[in-house]
């Protein structure tokens, strides 16, 4: 898997909506699509050579996309200082799809602060997660559950490898903001090669959010890309992607795509009014 594929995520690196969702279908729990947006997609032979770029002032399928999370980046950082949410998510890790983990989390955007509480699966249901930039020198507080939680809280860094055992990404991707911004960044790499196709679709639904999605696809598995597929889901009323999932490539001829990460934010409530309390464990 390429790195890219691991840059992306933004654990949408938000970072939090109640509805589930499977592993690599429209028509799943809570969510409900579009015909037309239920086309097979075509079959992808493995890397090949890299793909012609297209000149920098040439228009391509990816521009009013790039145009259109610009806004939304910016709207996002005017009139959202912090929210909470449910996060749903699911992640390939080390070649294997683990389970479903739901979350509850706060995010502020100033300073940056995080909460985390795990409601699922069972083993970790309980164990809270809490990180502030600039506190605790620039570690996050963990309170664990089940034999290790006996000694109470402990400090360790977002990065670490005891932070990334099971997870894609940092605490520090969390968030709407970082999410957007990483779409951005990734949109803007692909932009330079040809072989994207871009579709949008109208009236998709999580849960009861009416939502409209992007959906990037490369057809063919090169180097340069990132995935073989991403749908992102914005929220029609709140303009907030609530959804985001990638797909690589079919691993033999006539397979389905291979779904690498899924995230979902249910219960958004926006500028709650949070304090330095909201993202304490003591």
């Amino acid at each position: 898997m390429s790195r890219w594929i691991k840059q992306l995520g933004v654990q949408f690196a938000l970072v939090a909506f109640a509805a589930f969702v499977g592993a690599s279908l429209w028509a799943e729990e809570g969510e409900t699509e579009p015909a037309t947006a239920r086309e097979a997609d075509g079959d992808a032979d493995g890397a090949v050579a890299p793909a012609a770029a297209t000149e920098p002032a040439q228009a391509h399928p990816l521009d009013p996309e790039i145009a259109s999370a610009k806004r939304r980046l910016e709207a996002l950082k005017t009139r959202v200082q912090e929210y909470s949410c449910r996060m749903i998510k699911r992640e390939r890790i080390g070649g294997e799809l683990r389970p479903r983990e739901i979350i509850d989390m706060k995010v502020r955007h100033e300073p940056f602060s995080v909460f985390l509480e795990f409601l699922s699966p069972e083993n970790v249901k309980g164990q809270q997660v809490a990180y502030i930039e600039g506190r605790n020198d620039g570690k996050m507080v963990v309170r664990p559950v089940g034999v290790k939680g006996i000694f109470g809280p402990v400090k360790i860094r977002p990065d670490g490898p005891l932070a990334m055992q099971d997870q894609r990404y940092p605490i520090t991707h969390i968030g709407f903001v970082r999410l957007t911004e990483e779409l951005i960044a990734v949109a803007e790499h692909d932009r330079q090669f040809g072989e994207c196709e871009v579709r949008t679709f109208k009236g998709a639904k999580i849960g009861d959010r009416v939502c409209t999605v992007t959906e990037v696809v490369h057809p063919v598995a090169r180097n340069e890309f990132r995935f073989h597929r991403a749908r992102i889901f914005v929220d029609d009323e709140l303009d907030i992607p609530i959804r985001f999932a990638s797909w690589s490539w079919p691993t033999e001829e006539g397979g389905k795509p291979v779904l690498e990460e899924e995230y979902t934010y249910t219960n958004l409530k926006l500028n709650p009014g949070f304090t330095d309390a909201d993202f304490t464990i003591e």
